[in-house]
This record gives structure tokens, sequence and C-alpha cells, in this order.
């Protein structure tokens, strides 16, 4: 494969004011493999526990981001990252000031594979 570049990310719609802008993935350049998307999220966001069948890498750059799971709730600052694995039932909502984050799914997000509740 060629080397391409990627000149802007599309803006993918979502209830509760989350603003979701995936450069690589399914909807933006067409890669089943992987996805890579800038998510802003609004102060006191949270959205619907999901079970997902791809493991998310999340990399905080401001705010917070809290992530109820199993074994607790993990609040995850800017400069930290947390990891999901498939199969794992998570839930995502932020801080008082808000989030602003980067997620990286393998394989890439869909909304058929993240089996949100609800």
């Amino acid at each position: 494969m060629m080397v391409r570049k990627i000149d802007s990310a599309t803006r993918i719609p979502v209830p509760g004011g989350k603003i979701i802008e995936e450069y690589v993935g399914r909807v933006n350049s067409g890669d089943a493999q992987i996805s890579i998307a800038h998510m802003t999220a609004p102060p006191g966001w949270d959205e619907p526990a999901q079970t997902p069948e791809f493991t998310e890498y999340t990399v905080v750059l401001k705010g917070t981001v809290v992530v109820e799971h199993e074994g607790g709730v993990t609040e995850v600052g800017a400069g930290q990252a947390f990891v999901s694995e498939p199969g794992e039932k998570i839930r995502y909502s932020c801080g008082p000031d808000g989030a602003e984050y980067v997620a990286v799914c393998l394989p890439a997000f869909s909304p058929e594979t993240v089996n949100r509740d609800g």
C-alpha cells in the first residue's frame, strides 16, 4: 500500500454533546483494522455502558475521563492513558471540566461492535 495523506477528519454526530472527529477508521478513511479519533466531551458528559468487541486505547489530552468497569472506577487525567479489552463492560463519562482525548480502536470502531446498553 502506498503512503496516504488524510486531509481532514469526519465529524461523527453523537447524542449528549460529545464531538467525535475520526481521522482513521471505517467512516473517514475506509480502514477496518484500526480507528483513530479525537474526542471533545463537554462538562458532565456521559454515555451508556458498552461491551465492545475491540480493544480501545484512550489517551487523555485535557480534563478527566472517568471509566466505570468491573474492577471499579478509574479517573484518567491529562497525560494519562487507559486500555479496555474486548468483552469488558465499561462506561465513559467526564469530570466537571469536560475532557479532550484520542481513542484508538483495534479493530476499528463500528456501531455494530460497540454493543452499547439501551
